[in-house]
């Protein structure tokens, strides 16, 4: 056998011998739950919105919100990298570096995943009965006050949707994730990321067993969303 042979044949051992790369779950983890917080702040608002506004155009912000759910991944972070870039208006205008940096991956993320936080939240928020706001407005009730204490828990199964909904998304981004973050380990390589390092290393063990975690999460996650809303449903009275 030529050295040219055997070092391949060494590679290919020391690649079958890679184990999980925890550190890009870990970092997966953490993104999409920072992500998933960010985007209660900034998307139920937008639901809310979006849901009750008698704006002629509303159409128009609808359509930029549903934007990810239909331009290519890399077409997004395309424009997200520009935007971020030293050249573009979070660059040039507020002297923010973001491309390849961990707070550059959580904007991309967040406007990835908007449309699966304002979706249903929008559409809860719609479900709700208003006769019991407007109660509580009458009775005194603050607008915020009322829309955390009431209209929040009322939309509940909604919101709910949302978050998980974004979470899982934001777990297997991978296009939006390659372009604005790269793949620095410990920093932007999510487990995405690592899986197709792995294919392309020819280490399908180690790629299978990160791609079965991102299965199994993913699963869990939407039947438990799933059966807890088919759950509030039948205890809710029927109108």
């Amino acid at each position: 056998m030529g050295a040219s042979g055997a070092a391949g044949c060494f590679d290919s051992a020391q690649h079958d011998n890679l184990p999980m790369n925890w550190e890009a779950i870990a970092l997966t983890l953490k993104l999409a739950t920072i992500t998933c917080l960010v985007l209660l702040v900034v998307g139920l608002p937008i639901a809310y919105w979006l849901a009750f506004t008698k704006w002629r155009w509303r159409f128009l912000v609808e359509s930029v919100v549903a934007l990810p759910l239909v331009l290519p991944p890399t077409v997004l972070g395309f424009y997200l990298l520009l935007a971020m870039g030293p050249n573009g208006p979070l660059g040039a205008w507020f002297g923010l570096r973001l491309p390849f940096t961990f707070e550059g991956l959580l904007i991309a993320s967040v406007i990835y995943s908007l449309p699966f936080t304002v979706q249903p939240a929008a559409a809860a928020f719609q479900a709700v009965d208003w006769r019991a706001i407007e109660a509580a407005q009458v009775a005194g009730a603050a607008p915020v006050r009322a829309f955390l204490q009431m209209v929040i828990p009322l939309a509940g199964g909604g919101v709910l949707t949302a978050v998980v909904l974004s979470f899982a998304h934001t777990m297997g981004e991978f296009g939006v994730v390659l372009m604005v973050g790269g793949n620095i380990q410990g920093v932007t390589r999510t487990a995405s990321i690592d899986v197709y390092d792995k294919v392309q290393m020819l280490d399908y063990t180690a790629a299978g067993e990160t791609a079965l975690f991102l299965l199994v999460t993913s699963y869990a996650l939407l039947t438990a969303v799933y059966g807890l809303n088919r759950g509030l449903f039948k205890v809710w009275p029927q109108r």
